[in-house]
């Protein structure tokens, strides 16, 4: 079988989901603290799943299942492939064990190496897609098995560290500099030349962009102490009516992951439990809480276009790294972009104007999610590179905050 750059990706991207787990104790494998979290032990499964039913199945003549039932199992919200097992009972699977889904995904690596090996010419187009989808479907769950295994760590007393070694403290952030845009007629989404991108970046389209500004960088944990302290979490008049009723019935009074102790902030980090960093950007937010932010500093989060018009200005030419400025440097720049967290937006995940999701069960790899949720641009730590790119949408409720989460304010 000759070496193609898609199989070598397919590799590596298999290999690194079993690596990026090595800081895990086989205990850990099984945790799932919330509905909307899921064990690390089905992260590794799902994402092999999705190669044996939707490549494997079809297309391989003879493969066999590596068992009957995983498809029930494994198989995540995909109503045209199947009935799935209860989401919120994922941490109950204590079989099949940690062993044998690793079995399983060597399983499905060797029949995807034999699919690669006897594909035939008229298979092949469809194959390519469909695998370049499931690599970066596994990419997306990679990052997830960062965010969900955070989550369920901070429920444990202990506070464990998932990470070897803490970073150092953050330089202190230069005050925030206005960027300013002049109206514009431009195009939104990404174009089918500009590489892989999922099908909810697509069509691009034209939109007209009023004048508007963009802070040069996102909102500091510093920034951010000061708004609660100034009362916050106790001023109605800066929240949504649902924001409200959001932290009120939850008891929010400051990020996901701050603790207080003797009169300090902590935050809880992948590295354990350290002093709050005042100058990194503030992380775990949800929507609720950026608007309030931004309503109390006289401002406002950018718009889904506003912030990729934006983006797009500042991104040709630059590698993810030149992306990842930290907030200490200065100048007309617009500084972490890429890294430092996903950036709320004000708009509504919706389909773009001429968009059709696939045919058949793919179809519902993100199409039917277009209802209830706010897009967010940008990437975090975890981010694959491949997914560091102006188009890339992601998408959450507004209450949501276990995720990699930040702010960036417009006016």
């Amino acid at each position: 079988m000759q070496e193609t750059p898609l199989i070598s990706q397919f590799r590596a991207t298999r290999q690194r989901f079993p690596d990026i787990c090595n800081g895990l104790q086989t205990e850990d494998y099984g945790l799932q603290a919330a509905v909307f979290v899921s064990p690390p032990k089905w992260h590794l499964a799902h994402t092999t799943w999705f190669f044996e039913t939707f490549l494997l199945t079809p297309f391989l003549p003879g493969y066999q299942p590596f068992h009957p039932q995983f498809e029930y199992l494994f198989n995540s919200y995909y109503n045209a492939v199947g009935e799935q097992y209860p989401r919120d009972q994922r941490g109950l699977l204590s079989r099949p064990t940690l062993e044998e889904v690793l079995r399983y995904r060597c399983h499905v690596d060797r029949a995807m190496e034999q699919l690669f090996g006897d594909l035939p010419d008229a298979d092949a187009e469809e194959v390519y897609r469909r695998c370049r989808l499931g690599i970066q479907h596994e990419k997306q769950h990679q990052e997830l098995f960062f965010m969900d295994i955070k989550y369920s760590f901070f429920q444990n007393p202990l506070l464990p560290a998932l990470l070897p070694q803490t970073p150092a403290m953050a330089a202190v952030a230069a005050d925030i500099e206005w960027i300013s845009f002049c109206p514009e007629l431009t195009e939104l989404g990404c174009k089918e030349s500009e590489g892989f991108s999922f099908d909810n970046e697509h069509p691009q389209h034209p939109v007209f962009l009023g004048a508007y500004e963009l802070a040069d960088r996102l909102v500091t944990n510093g920034e951010y102490l000061q708004f609660m302290q100034d009362g916050g979490y106790r001023r109605p008049e800066l929240w949504l009516s649902d924001g409200w009723d959001c932290i009120c019935s939850e008891g929010w009074s400051a990020p996901l992951y701050w603790l207080q102790r003797e009169n300090e902030w902590y935050e809880f980090t992948g590295y354990g439990l350290k002093p709050l960093d005042l100058q990194r950007p503030v992380n775990h937010i949800s929507a609720y809480e950026a608007m309030a932010y931004a309503s109390w500093a006289g401002a406002r989060l950018p718009t889904e276009a506003e912030w990729e018009y934006a983006a797009r200005c500042f991104w040709p030419g630059q590698s993810p790294q030149e992306l990842m400025l930290p907030a200490d440097s200065r100048g007309s720049d617009m500084r972490q972009l890429a890294d430092a967290g996903w950036q709320w937006t004000s708009s509504a995940y919706q389909p773009y104007p001429g968009y059709r999701p696939a045919s058949g069960a793919l179809g519902e790899y993100n199409g039917k999610f277009m209802s209830s949720q706010l897009v967010l641009r940008g990437g975090s730590w975890a981010s694959p590179e491949e997914h560091l790119r102006p188009s890339y949408r992601n998408f959450f409720y507004p209450k949501d905050r276990w995720m990699f989460s930040a702010i960036r304010l417009a006016r």
